[in-house]
């Protein structure tokens, strides 16, 4: 675990234990209270085992004092969970109970209502009823219901299939509520024409809740010339990357023809330290930036502060990089689940300043606590071009779904995704950064090498790691879209990476930039003439930018959740339909999946619209 880095407290989840509220001779109230106290108490031991903040702490949770059944204690609830900071909030009951006189009515809680499937009382009923008054006062909520009948003494064993819903809520709602209030810092702006760099402020503000902090680059020139960075530290990181970042291969010529004359191309050895030193003290500076540094020389209170960023971006290209080294160190190891502090919290940082596709990566880090790759959605390989260029035919995953997609770009992939880790039981894994060893660091160190910065792209040089994932491992890619007349609108594919043999690779890498980071992917196909999920070629053409945002894992289940929370429709997606889940109110916007997504986000609006 590690401390906060963030002002503010992380949200907390309420738990609201709703009850019959009629009392008299027959004690119904009475009867009831240890079985919707039971239930409360079982969801909440639920989240604290299953859920963690992205510091690696459990989740906190909070229970209503008293169980609900009638107006004032609604009230009391509320004015505890206010003080508490609850910002998510799951109403539990196995009864009918009355529903506008017991539901959560804050507007700004994202809510969840699990009704108890059993036959004694109606907690079907309850469910059924709430949720329709939370749909007719415009309050979206999501509803649990088990699939299977239980006995009423089974409200602490939680089905699997409500295990998996709860669970699914409340890592969408823990994420969603950990990015409000916090920052997008941009340091430069638009790089290259990139359209996913072009901040649009009203879109961060009124659908995520972050603010927006920019700071010119010169900044980092600043406090390089003025000494704004901690020595110490400094030092201790300029002593750790000598030991553990190999350099690569250097494709630069010695010289070129320019103007009639030989121009020196090739850096020097001594002008490659001069680089490591350079991005090394980028790397602290930046860092400063985004968490602040109380320890920052004294004079500079203000630098000290930081801008509570939650993720970021760097412009880089082209005014830096034509004169300055690149930032592709501190972009990879600031999105890397350690530095040369050891293991640490990744930090969300997007390579030329994409700000979508960063947020693509918060998305998915806040998700699942694990490093995140960008990439550039680069080329497709048919089995067919594959087997011409280097004489072999695809195999497994990668013959089944059509081709493989090369994720490709300098800059910002985290060193997880060399695929060297391994879990308990020998599979390859990007680890939650919490459970990241020595062991695994060292791994990962030495798959990666840094190769100095081609010309070409970088006239200022700097070191671009190169590593290539030798492991087939679940992954989701995703891409947030910005199209103007609709919104924001999200697509995600499912699949796996892709093992290719060396040589494979080898061919195939030197028809690119062999000095990146590569990755093979497959998405999770259909076969369905006309899907865009047809064949990977297909995911490729239906693909809305040139960047994805990729995780380990198959978390397209929990985007989906995530992104009906801030009314973003998913626009093209391979998660099966049983997977998703999304606020109960949904469906009354029609009968087709995506259509109600649409509709619904629609006529929700963002939810933070109206509370600048």
């Amino acid at each position: 675990m590690a401390k906060n880095r963030y002002v503010g407290e992380y949200p907390v989840i309420g738990i609201r234990p709703i009850i019959d509220g009629r009392r008299g001779p027959m004690k119904l109230r009475e009867s009831l209270e240890g079985q919707v106290m039971a239930m409360a108490e079982a969801a909440k031991k639920l989240f604290e085992e299953n859920v963690r903040y992205s510091n690696g702490e459990p989740v906190k949770v909070v229970m209503a004092d008293t169980s609900i059944g009638r107006v004032p204690e609604s009230a009391a609830c509320a004015a505890k969970f206010k003080k508490e900071g609850v910002d998510i909030t799951l109403s539990v009951t196995p009864c009918w109970c009355y529903g506008s006189e017991t539901m959560d009515m804050d507007p700004m809680t994202i809510k969840g209502v699990w009704g108890f499937n059993g036959t004694e009382r109606p907690g079907a009923v309850y469910l059924a009823s709430v949720l329709a008054t939370h749909a007719q006062k415009g309050l979206p909520a999501f509803g649990i219901y088990g699939h299977e009948v239980q006995d009423r003494d089974d409200v602490t064993k939680i089905p699997d299939d409500v295990k998996e819903k709860l669970l699914r809520f409340a890592r969408a709602a823990v994420a969603v509520a950990t990015m409000r209030g916090k920052s997008y810092l941009q340091i430069g702006s638009v790089t290259m024409g990139i359209g996913g760099s072009i901040m649009d402020q009203n879109f961060m503000e009124e659908y995520l809740g972050l603010r927006v902090e920019s700071v010119d680059e010169v900044e980092i020139l600043r406090r390089m010339e003025e000494g704004i960075y901690n020595k110490e530290e400094y030092k201790k990181a300029l002593t750790w990357t000598k030991a553990h970042c190999k350099e690569g291969r250097d494709d630069n010529p010695d010289f070129v023809e320019f103007l009639g004359e030989k121009r020196a191309i090739k850096f020097t050895p001594e002008q490659k330290q001069k680089q490591w030193e350079f991005t090394i003290k980028m790397y602290c500076i930046i860092k400063d930036l985004i968490q602040g540094n109380p320890n920052l020389p004294d004079g500079f209170e203000e630098e000290k502060v930081g801008h509570n960023a939650i993720a970021a971006g760097f412009q880089g290209q082209r005014q830096w990089t034509d004169h300055w080294p690149n930032c592709d160190y501190p972009e990879a190891v600031l999105n890397s689940s350690f530095d040369f502090t050891g293991p640490k919290e990744p930090m969300t940082f997007a390579t030329e300043n994409d700000i979508l596709n960063g947020l693509g990566m918060l998305f998915m880090r806040l998700l699942t606590n694990r490093a995140q790759i960008f990439a550039d959605v680069r080329t497709y390989w048919s089995p067919e071009a594959t087997k011409r260029v280097t004489g072999y035919e695809l195999e497994g995953k990668a013959r089944e779904n059509g081709g493989i997609i090369h994720l490709l770009n300098s800059g910002a992939a985290c060193l997880d995704a060399c695929g060297e880790c391994t879990d308990s039981k020998g599979n390859h894994v990007m680890k939650e950064w919490y459970n990241v060893t020595k062991a695994d660091i060292k791994k990962m160190t030495d798959a990666t090498v840094w190769c100095e910065a081609g010309f070409d792209n970088f006239r200022g040089g700097g070191f671009s790691s190169h590593f290539v994932t030798r492991a087939e491992m679940p992954a989701t890619m995703i891409r947030l879209n910005l199209v103007k007349g609709l919104g924001p609108v999200l697509q995600i594919a499912e699949g796996w990476t892709v093992n290719l043999p060396d040589e494979v690779t080898d061919k195939l890498m030197e028809r690119t930039n062999p000095t990146w980071p590569c990755t093979w992917f497959t998405p999770r196909c259909d076969g369905v003439v006309g899907s865009a999920f047809e064949n990977a070629y297909s995911v490729m053409n239906n693909w809305g930018a040139n960047h994805g945002a990729i995780s380990y894992g198959h978390v397209g289940a929990d985007l989906i959740t995530l992104c009906s929370m801030l009314r973003i429709p998913v626009c093209m997606h391979n998660v099966p339909q049983e997977e998703i889940f999304r606020p109960a109110a949904w469906n009354a916007f029609g009968m087709d999946k995506e259509g109600q997504d649409f509709r619904a986000c629609a006529a929700y609006g963002p939810m933070y619209k109206n509370i600048r």
